[in-house]
Protein backbone atom coordinates (compact mmCIF):
# COMPACT_ATOMS: atom_id res chain seq x y z
CA UNK A 1 0.00 0.00 0.00
CA UNK A 2 1.40 3.42 -0.99
CA UNK A 3 1.94 6.26 1.48
CA UNK A 4 -0.97 8.22 0.01
CA UNK A 5 -3.34 5.27 0.46
CA UNK A 6 -2.09 4.80 4.02
CA UNK A 7 -2.72 8.45 4.85
CA UNK A 8 -6.18 8.24 3.28
CA UNK A 9 -7.03 5.12 5.29
CA UNK A 10 -5.89 6.78 8.52
CA UNK A 11 -7.99 9.87 7.73
CA UNK A 12 -11.04 7.73 7.05
CA UNK A 13 -10.52 5.89 10.34
CA UNK A 14 -10.29 9.20 12.23
CA UNK A 15 -13.53 10.41 10.63
CA UNK A 16 -15.28 7.12 11.38
CA UNK A 17 -14.56 7.28 15.11
CA UNK A 18 -14.78 11.06 15.57
CA UNK A 19 -17.65 12.53 17.57
CA UNK A 20 -20.13 14.90 15.96
CA UNK A 21 -18.61 17.91 17.75
CA UNK A 22 -15.15 16.95 16.49
CA UNK A 23 -16.44 16.80 12.93
CA UNK A 24 -18.12 20.20 13.36
CA UNK A 25 -14.85 21.70 14.62
CA UNK A 26 -12.85 20.23 11.73
CA UNK A 27 -15.19 21.78 9.22
CA UNK A 28 -15.52 25.08 11.07
CA UNK A 29 -11.75 25.69 11.22
CA UNK A 30 -11.61 25.38 7.42
CA UNK A 31 -13.82 28.48 7.25
CA UNK A 32 -10.98 30.99 7.77
CA UNK A 33 -13.17 34.10 7.78
CA UNK A 34 -15.49 32.59 10.39
CA UNK A 35 -12.48 31.51 12.46
CA UNK A 36 -11.07 35.06 12.38
CA UNK A 37 -14.50 36.46 13.31
CA UNK A 38 -14.71 34.03 16.23
CA UNK A 39 -11.34 35.30 17.49
CA UNK A 40 -12.59 38.89 17.17
CA UNK A 41 -15.73 38.07 19.17
CA UNK A 42 -13.62 36.38 21.86
CA UNK A 43 -11.65 39.63 22.20
CA UNK A 44 -14.87 41.64 22.46
CA UNK A 45 -16.19 39.34 25.18
CA UNK A 46 -12.92 39.77 27.06
CA UNK A 47 -13.84 43.46 27.14
CA UNK A 48 -17.30 42.46 28.39
CA UNK A 49 -15.75 40.57 31.32
CA UNK A 50 -13.72 43.54 32.58
CA UNK A 51 -14.21 46.81 30.65
CA UNK A 52 -12.50 48.84 33.39
CA UNK A 53 -9.18 47.12 32.65
CA UNK A 54 -9.34 48.19 28.99
CA UNK A 55 -10.51 51.74 29.83
CA UNK A 56 -7.96 54.52 30.17
CA UNK A 57 -10.06 56.53 32.65
CA UNK A 58 -13.46 56.79 34.32
CA UNK A 59 -16.08 56.82 31.50
CA UNK A 60 -18.32 59.09 33.62
CA UNK A 61 -15.66 61.72 34.26
CA UNK A 62 -16.74 65.02 32.72
CA UNK A 63 -14.84 68.21 31.96
CA UNK A 64 -16.63 70.63 29.62
CA UNK A 65 -13.35 72.48 29.08
CA UNK A 66 -12.09 69.40 27.19
CA UNK A 67 -15.14 68.92 24.96
CA UNK A 68 -14.68 67.59 21.42
CA UNK A 69 -10.99 66.74 21.72
CA UNK A 70 -9.97 64.94 18.50
CA UNK A 71 -8.59 61.42 18.26
CA UNK A 72 -5.10 61.01 19.69
CA UNK A 73 -3.58 58.32 17.48
CA UNK A 74 -1.42 55.82 19.32
CA UNK A 75 2.17 55.45 18.08
CA UNK A 76 4.38 52.63 19.30
CA UNK A 77 7.91 53.71 18.33
CA UNK A 78 9.99 56.75 19.24
CA UNK A 79 13.69 55.89 18.99
CA UNK A 80 12.73 52.30 19.72
CA UNK A 81 9.73 50.91 21.55
CA UNK A 82 8.27 53.93 23.34
CA UNK A 83 4.48 54.32 22.91
CA UNK A 84 3.13 57.86 22.71
CA UNK A 85 0.20 59.99 21.55
CA UNK A 86 0.36 63.54 20.20
CA UNK A 87 -0.38 66.32 22.68
CA UNK A 88 -3.56 68.39 22.42
CA UNK A 89 -3.38 72.12 21.71
CA UNK A 90 -6.41 74.35 22.30
CA UNK A 91 -7.23 77.67 20.68
CA UNK A 92 -10.38 79.71 21.25
CA UNK A 93 -12.32 80.69 18.13
CA UNK A 94 -12.69 84.50 18.18
CA UNK A 95 -16.07 84.32 16.40
CA UNK A 96 -17.86 81.50 18.21
CA UNK A 97 -15.75 81.73 21.40
CA UNK A 98 -15.63 77.92 21.29
CA UNK A 99 -12.42 76.15 22.24
CA UNK A 100 -11.05 74.33 19.20
CA UNK A 101 -8.60 71.48 19.77
CA UNK A 102 -5.94 70.11 17.47
CA UNK A 103 -3.17 67.55 17.85
CA UNK A 104 0.48 68.57 17.82
CA UNK A 105 2.71 65.63 16.75
CA UNK A 106 5.80 67.59 17.76
CA UNK A 107 4.75 67.37 21.41
CA UNK A 108 4.47 63.82 22.66
CA UNK A 109 2.60 62.37 25.60
CA UNK A 110 4.22 59.06 26.46
CA UNK A 111 2.00 56.16 27.49
CA UNK A 112 2.67 52.72 28.92
CA UNK A 113 0.90 49.38 29.10
CA UNK A 114 -0.35 47.82 32.33
CA UNK A 115 -0.17 51.13 34.10
CA UNK A 116 -1.79 52.10 37.45
CA UNK A 117 -4.87 54.29 37.33
CA UNK A 118 -8.32 54.56 38.84
CA UNK A 119 -9.15 51.58 41.12
CA UNK A 120 -11.92 49.17 40.17
CA UNK A 121 -13.36 45.83 41.23
CA UNK A 122 -12.79 42.63 39.25
CA UNK A 123 -15.92 40.43 39.34
CA UNK A 124 -16.58 41.82 42.82
CA UNK A 125 -13.79 39.61 44.15
CA UNK A 126 -10.83 41.97 44.55
CA UNK A 127 -9.74 45.53 43.92
CA UNK A 128 -7.00 46.59 41.51
CA UNK A 129 -5.90 49.75 39.70
CA UNK A 130 -4.04 48.23 36.73
CA UNK A 131 -5.25 49.34 33.29
CA UNK A 132 -4.17 48.08 29.88
CA UNK A 133 -3.02 51.53 28.76
CA UNK A 134 -2.51 54.91 30.36
CA UNK A 135 -0.36 58.03 30.38
CA UNK A 136 3.00 57.79 32.08
CA UNK A 137 2.15 61.04 33.87
CA UNK A 138 -1.04 60.25 35.86
CA UNK A 139 -2.00 63.93 35.81
CA UNK A 140 -2.52 63.84 32.04
CA UNK A 141 -5.64 62.53 30.28
CA UNK A 142 -5.40 60.77 26.94
CA UNK A 143 -8.27 60.44 24.46
CA UNK A 144 -7.55 57.57 22.07
CA UNK A 145 -10.92 58.06 20.32
CA UNK A 146 -11.55 61.69 21.25
CA UNK A 147 -14.06 63.14 23.70
CA UNK A 148 -17.74 64.08 23.54
CA UNK A 149 -19.55 67.35 24.32
CA UNK A 150 -19.05 66.87 28.06
CA UNK A 151 -15.37 66.01 27.79
CA UNK A 152 -15.90 62.32 28.52
CA UNK A 153 -13.39 59.86 27.09
CA UNK A 154 -14.94 58.12 24.09
CA UNK A 155 -12.63 55.07 24.28
CA UNK A 156 -13.55 54.32 27.90
CA UNK A 157 -17.26 54.82 27.20
CA UNK A 158 -17.10 52.44 24.24
CA UNK A 159 -15.50 49.80 26.48
CA UNK A 160 -18.38 50.14 28.97
CA UNK A 161 -20.96 50.24 26.15
CA UNK A 162 -19.51 47.04 24.69
CA UNK A 163 -20.21 45.27 27.97
CA UNK A 164 -23.85 46.41 27.98
CA UNK A 165 -24.73 45.85 24.32
CA UNK A 166 -22.96 42.51 23.93
CA UNK A 167 -24.50 41.23 27.17
CA UNK A 168 -28.01 42.28 26.14
CA UNK A 169 -27.67 40.37 22.86
CA UNK A 170 -26.31 37.23 24.51
CA UNK A 171 -28.82 37.13 27.40
CA UNK A 172 -31.78 37.94 25.13
CA UNK A 173 -30.85 35.15 22.71
CA UNK A 174 -30.33 32.72 25.61
CA UNK A 175 -33.84 33.43 26.86
CA UNK A 176 -35.22 33.16 23.31
CA UNK A 177 -33.52 29.78 22.84
CA UNK A 178 -34.96 28.51 26.13
CA UNK A 179 -38.47 29.67 25.19
CA UNK A 180 -38.15 28.39 21.62
CA UNK A 181 -36.75 24.94 22.49
CA UNK A 182 -39.12 24.29 25.40
CA UNK A 183 -42.34 25.56 23.80
CA UNK A 184 -41.45 24.28 20.31
CA UNK A 185 -40.45 20.90 21.77
CA UNK A 186 -43.67 20.60 23.76
CA UNK A 187 -45.68 21.61 20.72
CA UNK A 188 -44.02 19.06 18.42
CA UNK A 189 -43.82 16.21 20.92
CA UNK A 190 -47.29 16.34 22.46
CA UNK A 191 -49.30 17.63 19.48
CA UNK A 192 -53.07 17.90 19.76
CA UNK A 193 -54.62 20.74 21.75
CA UNK A 194 -51.26 21.80 23.23
CA UNK A 195 -49.80 22.13 19.74
CA UNK A 196 -52.78 24.19 18.58
CA UNK A 197 -52.51 26.65 21.49
CA UNK A 198 -48.76 27.20 21.08
CA UNK A 199 -48.98 27.56 17.30
CA UNK A 200 -51.81 30.10 17.55
CA UNK A 201 -49.71 32.07 20.08
CA UNK A 202 -46.76 32.03 17.67
CA UNK A 203 -48.95 33.18 14.78
CA UNK A 204 -50.35 35.98 16.94
CA UNK A 205 -46.88 37.23 17.88
CA UNK A 206 -45.62 36.98 14.30
CA UNK A 207 -48.63 38.85 12.90
CA UNK A 208 -48.06 41.91 15.07
CA UNK A 209 -45.51 44.42 13.67
CA UNK A 210 -42.31 44.01 15.67
CA UNK A 211 -41.12 47.62 15.85
CA UNK A 212 -44.38 49.03 17.31
CA UNK A 213 -44.34 46.25 19.91
CA UNK A 214 -40.79 47.14 20.96
CA UNK A 215 -41.58 50.84 21.01
CA UNK A 216 -44.78 50.38 23.03
CA UNK A 217 -43.26 48.04 25.60
CA UNK A 218 -40.10 50.14 25.94
CA UNK A 219 -42.06 53.38 26.30
CA UNK A 220 -44.15 51.73 29.03
CA UNK A 221 -41.10 51.26 31.26
CA UNK A 222 -41.25 53.58 34.31
CA UNK A 223 -38.89 56.53 34.07
CA UNK A 224 -37.79 56.11 37.67
CA UNK A 225 -36.37 52.62 37.08
CA UNK A 226 -32.66 52.13 37.68
CA UNK A 227 -30.39 51.34 34.70
CA UNK A 228 -30.15 47.73 35.91
CA UNK A 229 -33.95 47.35 35.92
CA UNK A 230 -34.20 48.89 32.45
CA UNK A 231 -31.42 46.57 31.25
CA UNK A 232 -33.28 43.43 32.32
CA UNK A 233 -36.60 44.77 31.04
CA UNK A 234 -35.16 45.44 27.56
CA UNK A 235 -33.60 41.97 27.58
CA UNK A 236 -36.93 40.31 28.39
CA UNK A 237 -38.76 42.40 25.77
CA UNK A 238 -36.32 41.39 23.04
CA UNK A 239 -36.45 37.70 24.02
CA UNK A 240 -40.26 37.59 24.21
CA UNK A 241 -40.52 38.67 20.58
CA UNK A 242 -37.58 36.65 19.23
CA UNK A 243 -38.37 33.05 20.19
CA UNK A 244 -41.12 32.27 17.67
CA UNK A 245 -38.98 31.38 14.63
CA UNK A 246 -36.82 28.91 16.56
CA UNK A 247 -39.93 27.37 18.14
CA UNK A 248 -41.34 26.65 14.66
CA UNK A 249 -38.08 24.99 13.60
CA UNK A 250 -37.88 22.89 16.77
CA UNK A 251 -41.51 21.79 16.35
CA UNK A 252 -40.81 20.59 12.81
CA UNK A 253 -37.78 18.57 13.94
CA UNK A 254 -39.70 17.05 16.82
CA UNK A 255 -42.56 15.98 14.56
CA UNK A 256 -40.01 14.06 12.48
CA UNK A 257 -38.11 12.63 15.47
CA UNK A 258 -40.89 11.53 17.81
CA UNK A 259 -41.53 8.30 15.86
CA UNK A 260 -37.85 7.38 15.55
CA UNK A 261 -36.61 4.13 17.10
CA UNK A 262 -34.43 5.75 19.75
CA UNK A 263 -37.38 7.83 21.02
CA UNK A 264 -39.61 4.73 21.20
CA UNK A 265 -36.80 2.89 23.02
CA UNK A 266 -36.55 5.72 25.55
CA UNK A 267 -40.30 5.55 26.15
CA UNK A 268 -40.14 1.80 26.70
CA UNK A 269 -37.23 2.29 29.11
CA UNK A 270 -39.51 4.45 31.27
CA UNK A 271 -37.95 7.86 30.55
CA UNK A 272 -40.12 10.86 31.39
CA UNK A 273 -41.35 13.04 28.55
CA UNK A 274 -39.19 15.99 29.57
CA UNK A 275 -36.11 13.72 29.73
CA UNK A 276 -36.86 12.38 26.25
CA UNK A 277 -37.12 15.94 24.94
CA UNK A 278 -34.02 17.37 26.65
CA UNK A 279 -31.68 14.34 26.72
CA UNK A 280 -32.58 12.43 23.56
CA UNK A 281 -34.24 14.72 21.00
CA UNK A 282 -32.70 18.18 21.47
CA UNK A 283 -29.04 16.95 21.24
CA UNK A 284 -29.71 15.53 17.75
CA UNK A 285 -29.90 19.07 16.33
CA UNK A 286 -28.05 21.05 18.98
CA UNK A 287 -25.49 22.25 16.43
CA UNK A 288 -28.33 23.76 14.39
CA UNK A 289 -29.64 25.56 17.49
CA UNK A 290 -26.16 26.98 18.17
CA UNK A 291 -25.82 28.19 14.58
CA UNK A 292 -29.28 29.77 14.66
CA UNK A 293 -28.50 31.45 17.98
CA UNK A 294 -25.25 32.94 16.70
CA UNK A 295 -27.19 34.48 13.81
CA UNK A 296 -29.86 35.82 16.20
CA UNK A 297 -27.44 37.64 18.53
CA UNK A 298 -26.60 40.44 16.02
CA UNK A 299 -30.31 41.01 15.45
CA UNK A 300 -30.78 41.50 19.18
CA UNK A 301 -27.79 43.86 19.32
CA UNK A 302 -29.18 45.99 16.48
CA UNK A 303 -32.62 46.05 18.13
CA UNK A 304 -31.17 47.21 21.46
CA UNK A 305 -29.00 49.80 19.73
CA UNK A 306 -31.98 51.12 17.76
CA UNK A 307 -34.19 51.40 20.85
CA UNK A 308 -31.47 53.12 22.86
CA UNK A 309 -30.67 55.46 19.95
CA UNK A 310 -34.34 56.52 19.89
CA UNK A 311 -34.31 57.06 23.66
CA UNK A 312 -36.69 54.15 24.32
CA UNK A 313 -34.18 51.53 25.41
CA UNK A 314 -31.30 51.76 27.84
CA UNK A 315 -31.05 55.34 29.05
CA UNK A 316 -28.23 57.45 30.51
CA UNK A 317 -26.42 57.28 32.89
CA UNK A 318 -26.17 53.65 31.65
CA UNK A 319 -23.88 53.30 28.63
CA UNK A 320 -24.53 51.19 25.54
CA UNK A 321 -23.69 51.56 21.86
CA UNK A 322 -27.12 53.05 21.23
CA UNK A 323 -26.69 55.58 24.04
CA UNK A 324 -23.31 56.58 22.61
CA UNK A 325 -24.83 57.05 19.16
CA UNK A 326 -27.34 59.51 20.63
CA UNK A 327 -24.43 61.96 20.82
CA UNK A 328 -24.24 61.80 17.01
CA UNK A 329 -27.88 62.76 16.37
CA UNK A 330 -27.05 66.45 15.98
CA UNK A 331 -25.63 67.31 12.54
CA UNK A 332 -23.69 70.28 13.93
CA UNK A 333 -22.16 68.12 16.64
CA UNK A 334 -21.31 65.46 14.09
CA UNK A 335 -19.56 68.03 11.90
CA UNK A 336 -17.43 69.12 14.85
CA UNK A 337 -16.71 65.60 16.12
CA UNK A 338 -17.09 62.87 13.44
CA UNK A 339 -15.39 60.39 15.82
CA UNK A 340 -18.70 60.19 17.71
CA UNK A 341 -19.86 57.84 14.92
CA UNK A 342 -17.23 55.24 15.90
CA UNK A 343 -19.75 53.25 18.03
CA UNK A 344 -21.79 52.74 14.85
CA UNK A 345 -18.71 51.26 13.15
CA UNK A 346 -18.23 48.91 16.11
CA UNK A 347 -21.87 47.78 15.82
CA UNK A 348 -21.27 46.98 12.13
CA UNK A 349 -18.08 45.02 12.92
CA UNK A 350 -19.76 43.04 15.71
CA UNK A 351 -22.82 42.21 13.60
CA UNK A 352 -20.66 41.10 10.65
CA UNK A 353 -18.53 38.95 12.95
CA UNK A 354 -21.58 37.23 14.42
CA UNK A 355 -23.06 36.64 10.98
CA UNK A 356 -19.81 35.15 9.65
CA UNK A 357 -19.49 32.87 12.68
CA UNK A 358 -23.12 31.87 12.27
CA UNK A 359 -22.59 31.04 8.60
CA UNK A 360 -19.52 28.99 9.48
CA UNK A 361 -21.36 27.09 12.20
CA UNK A 362 -24.34 26.49 9.91
CA UNK A 363 -22.08 25.02 7.22
CA UNK A 364 -20.16 22.96 9.76
CA UNK A 365 -23.23 21.63 11.56
CA UNK A 366 -23.70 19.06 8.80
CA UNK A 367 -20.22 17.49 8.77
CA UNK A 368 -21.16 14.69 6.35
CA UNK A 369 -22.14 16.99 3.48
CA UNK A 370 -19.27 17.16 0.91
Amino acid sequence: MSDIQTIGAVAEDRIAVASNWTLVWWRFRRHHLALFSAGLLICMYLVVLCPEFFSTQNPERTDARQAFIPVQALHFFDDGWNPWVPAIVGKRNPVTLRMEWTTDPQRKVHVSFFTPGEPYSVFGLFQTNIHLLGAVDPAQRIFLLGSDRLGRDQWSRIMRGTQTSMTVGLVAVTLSVIFGVVLGGISGYFGGFTDQVIQRLIELLQSVPTIPIWLALSAALPRDWTPIQVFFAITVILSLVGWTTLAREVRGRFLALREEDFVLAARLAGCSRMRIILRHMVPTFLSHIIATSSLAIPVMIINETSLSFLGLGIRPPAISWGVLLQEAQNIQTLALAPWLMIPGLIVIVAVLAFNLVGDGLRDASDPYSH
